[in-house]
């Protein structure tokens, strides 16, 4: 990573509070693994707006942005600046009560923005003492498959980064037209999931489901599982997508369920009151 943080996403309190953080911003060319890995529907522009969090452009960390938010205990609070990873990855992040701060100079070689989000970020942090992550990272989540697939447009033969990556039933029946494959996995990114590599779950498919990820699709699957003719594809989806424990009755705790990737492509009960953040200690 290098020595500066993108300049959006800086309405998080922790630009606010306790101290003021008034970065100055300035424009760099846009590094070539930016346009590789960006998935947004706009055309990158030649220079991106940032700022100088440091001194520094060695000895930094950076962490992988796709679907990092994708569990409610997360959450991105600075895009690092980077020329050999991804667009999108995390400089600075929240995972439950672990703070990820990316930078690698001492306060003394920091900007003053730099020193001053520190201090805001390490106050920020305190507050959810004791409230250990709630996923585990398992699996790869589906974004990584989006991002590679740019840099293997007319490819024939996998580069090193799919070995592994995509389950080896699924790379034989594509073998020689990645550009299908990739088209396939961009197509279908909505029922993606992971076993022993990306696959499509066609069995939600085969019940016109369209994303394996919203509650309303669980919801549904608890209702076929009493049906004759849907209960063994209902329990089979049933197990694949959750680790048997979510029984309760939805009306009283649909907003505690969440669909993480990470953790394995399954969904998950937010722990009652978890969410619920602290006020900030003076």
């Amino acid at each position: 990573m290098d020595d500066a943080a993108h300049a959006e996403s800086l309405d998080h309190e922790v630009y606010r509070a306790p101290l003021a953080v008034q970065p100055d911003f300035e424009y760099r060319n846009t590094p070539d693994n930016f346009r590789r890995t960006y998935l947004g529907s706009r055309k990158l522009p030649d220079q991106i707006k940032v700022w100088r969090v440091q001194k520094s452009r060695k000895g930094n960390v950076i962490a992988r942005g796709a679907d990092f938010e994708g569990s409610p205990d997360a959450e991105i609070l600075a895009l690092g600046l980077n020329r050999a990873k991804d667009y999108g990855d995390a400089g600075i992040s929240r995972h439950g009560n672990v703070l990820q701060w990316g930078y690698g100079d001492s306060p003394s070689q920091m900007s003053e923005a730099g020193r001053r989000l520190f201090v805001n970020c390490v106050h920020y942090i305190r507050r959810f003492d004791g409230r250990t992550p709630l996923v585990r990272r398992e699996v790869e989540g589906r974004l990584c498959a989006l991002r590679w697939a740019p840099a293997q447009k007319g490819a024939t033969q996998p580069k090193l980064v799919f070995i592994g990556s995509y389950a080896e039933d699924v790379m034989k029946r594509y073998r020689g037209r990645l550009d299908e494959l990739n088209d396939y996995y961009v197509k279908n990114v909505e029922l993606l999931y992971w076993d022993e590599g990306y696959r499509v779950d066609d069995d939600l498919k085969s019940l016109g489901i369209e994303s394996n990820r919203q509650v309303e699709t669980l919801e549904r699957l608890f209702k076929l599982q009493k049906d004759p003719a849907h209960q063994e594809i209902a329990r089979r989806l049933l197990d694949r997508y959750t680790d048997g424990r979510i029984t309760f009755d939805f009306q009283n705790g649909r907003d505690r369920v969440y669909f993480t990737d990470f953790g394995g492509y399954k969904f998950k009960v937010v722990p009652e009151g978890y969410l619920t953040i602290p006020a900030a200690r003076r």
